[in-house]
């Protein structure tokens, strides 16, 4: 997945993550974030350096003093309208996974260079294509051909049903 960037959603205000797969066709992947961890990432993307290190970037900075890579992040479901995500850490040879909010881990990867990723369960609930892709793409089935303004307007009741505290961990 592309990381897309932060965005905010009119008229609540509230943080969006957007993730864009990377594949021919690709679906774009939002996720409501709290407005912390959308100032973390957006100032990991624009290379600000804050005067005192910020909680995502001292968990990079206890991961290399341990000698541990964070190797990749995955948004592994989206359960009750939450999504959750690991850190796949390898550390000589062995890999590990553990448990975060997909906010947290991206903000991490972002600091780390480390790759995103999400399950394609994922996507086929929570990803959406962007307008004029299923017309331009030459290759698609029936099954994935969906009209694009049906696709908005079922992302905008998701929007306009959700609330920020089904977010909170």
């Amino acid at each position: 997945m592309d990381l897309v960037g932060v965005r905010i959603e009119l008229p609540t205000n509230t943080p969006i993550l957007l993730l864009r797969e990377q594949a021919p066709n690709p679906r774009l992947l939002p996720i409501f974030i709290g407005a912390p961890e959308a100032t973390a990432i957006a100032l990991a993307l624009e290379g600000v350096e804050v005067p005192r290190p910020m909680t995502h970037d001292l968990i990079k900075v206890i991961l290399e003093h341990m000698g541990v890579a964070l190797l990749r992040v995955l948004v592994t479901e989206l359960r009750d309208k939450t999504f959750f995500a690991e850190l796949e850490l390898g550390e000589n040879g062995e890999t590990r996974r553990v448990s975060c909010r997909p906010s947290d881990a991206i903000a991490v990867a972002v600091r780390c260079g480390a790759p995103i990723f999400a399950a394609e369960e994922v996507l086929a609930d929570a990803g959406y294509r962007e307008r004029g892709d299923v017309e331009d793409s030459e290759d698609h089935d029936s099954e994935e051909a969906q009209d694009p303004d049906e696709v908005v307007e079922q992302f905008r009741e998701f929007i306009d049903t959700v609330r920020p505290e089904d977010f909170e961990s």
